[in-house]
């Protein structure tokens, strides 16, 4: 009844010339004349905050309308608290959103000049978005499959995709094969009508999901690890990805031949994942772990139930002692520690601060203890000059951590924006990049003028003034 009376009053005012504008919430005590000119018709007498309250529980299609009835209502809904609640009751976490829509955007002066109810109008109104995580080459037929599996039209939204950490180098060979992903990804995916792609890879979305723009990225993949420093969004190629070569499976495969050894049977390489995944730990000194009982057990559906001692924790220990697997490699602390020194020698900004913060990201960098040891070693490893402040965080979302990342984007009041690429666009620059592999830039530079037009009229169509 309170809310069928809020829209009535607001309805018979409609046509009132009235025009007060709310500067204070305290403006009524200091007006003479509010008894009987309030532009807020029956909640003229009511403090600002319980008029808010009111308008909360109307919700914020009413709410958005109430701002066309004069210029003080629209003044009262357009307070930022109350858009914030209403984002707060959405699906995604306030935290998330606010980090999101004041880090993620392209242009950071369109925030400036955005109140949170024209955010919130423009998060309504994103398309939603089809998240595919790539990890190979089949790209038409997992999309396909996606699309049947979601029952999406593949014409009706954009689509972000994780794209793999591979071709780390900052290498001119390295360029290409990274661009060649990407131009068979578009192409597939605008083979099926799809009007824009976001492809961004898996350790940046990784970092946006824990709310960090800069920082350094441990994904541990399934078959290597990578340790990746970025900057603002951007991958530090030229500061060195450093890769390690044993990931997930080799945990795995690992665990699978100590139970092995000790007689333990099991049906499939799944158990062992399960295994690894609900038992195993990282040891906060590995020599002091192996003189603890460590028993523990776990039934596994269909294969019955399983105790685990020394693997529990060895398993995780192959992080930093490869060898014990078998494995020629640094450790992931080394590693970590490696990459930490060519970004303090190479001084990007006065503040160094940027990579300390270590974002874990995978199924495996979820297993406990693991955040607390790699802290630990790398204040053994580097001066303190670096390891003071170093902040290890664990994958925020567990193995679907890039995913989230993904989300964020996708759920930008301003996506798809400059986030995407059209199919025209991709189309245009297939043309420009044809047209210089053909040619060449130095013979271009040479047949660039006024002696020979078609080649000017050409880019010119193209949308490239010579």
């Amino acid at each position: 009844m309170l809310l069928k009376k809020v829209w009535e009053s607001l309805s018979n005012r409609r046509s009132s010339s009235i025009d007060l504008v709310i500067t204070q919430p305290s403006y009524r005590e200091s007006s003479s004349s509010s008894s009987s000119s309030s532009s807020l018709g029956a909640f003229d007498g009511l403090p600002i905050d319980v008029v808010l309250q009111i308008v909360k529980l109307v919700g914020p299609k009413d709410a958005a309308r109430l701002s066309v009835v004069c210029q003080s209502w629209r003044s009262l809904v357009s307070d930022d608290r109350l858009w914030i609640y209403f984002l707060q009751q959405n699906h995604d976490p306030w935290h998330s959103v606010f980090f999101a829509e004041t880090n993620l955007q392209k242009f950071s002066s369109l925030i400036a000049k955005s109140s949170f109810m024209s955010i919130y109008r423009q998060r309504v109104q994103v398309p939603g978005a089809v998240i595919v995580d790539c990890e190979n080459s089949t790209y038409n037929f997992k999309f396909e499959v996606v699309k049947l599996k979601m029952q999406v039209k593949a014409s009706a939204q954009p689509i972000v995709l994780s794209l793999p950490l591979c071709n780390y180098d900052d290498t001119e060979s390295a360029r290409v094969s990274r661009r060649q992903l990407k131009e068979a990804i578009y192409t597939a995916l605008f083979d099926m009508d799809v009007p824009a792609v976001c492809a961004v890879n898996q350790a940046t979305l990784a970092l946006y999901a824990a709310q960090q723009t800069s920082g350094i990225v441990v994904n541990i993949g399934f078959r290597v690890t990578s340790v990746v420093p970025i900057f603002h969004g951007k991958v530090m190629r030229t500061l060195g990805v450093e890769v390690v070569d044993f990931g997930a499976l080799k945990l795995t495969g690992f665990l699978k031949e100590q139970m092995r050894q000790n007689n333990i049977n099991f049906q499939s390489l799944y158990t062992a994942r399960t295994l690894k995944e609900k038992l195993c730990y990282v040891a906060a000194d590995y020599e002091v772990e192996l003189s603890k009982d460590t028993h523990a057990s776990l039934e596994v559906p269909g294969e019955g139930l399983f105790t685990l001692s020394k693997e529990r924790f060895t398993t995780g220990e192959v992080l930093f002692q490869p060898h014990i697997a078998g494995v020629h490699a640094m450790g992931l602390h080394e590693a970590v520690a490696r990459c930490m020194d060519h970004c303090h020698a190479v001084e990007l900004t006065g503040d160094d601060s940027w990579f300390k913060t270590v974002v874990l990201s995978g199924g495996t960098a979820c297993l406990p203890g693991l955040v607390e040891r790699l802290e630990k070693e790398l204040h053994g490893l580097l001066p303190s000059s670096i390891s003071k402040g170093i902040r290890v965080m664990s994958p925020a979302y567990g193995a679907d951590t890039a995913w989230f990342g993904a989300k964020l984007i996708s759920n930008l009041s301003t996506f798809p924006g400059s986030w995407c690429v059209t199919n025209k666009q991709f189309q245009r620059k297939s043309r420009l990049n044809l047209i210089w592999q053909e040619l060449g830039a130095g013979w271009m530079a040479r047949k660039c003028n006024n002696t020979w037009p078609p080649l000017r009229e050409l880019m010119a169509g193209l949308g490239v003034v010579l």
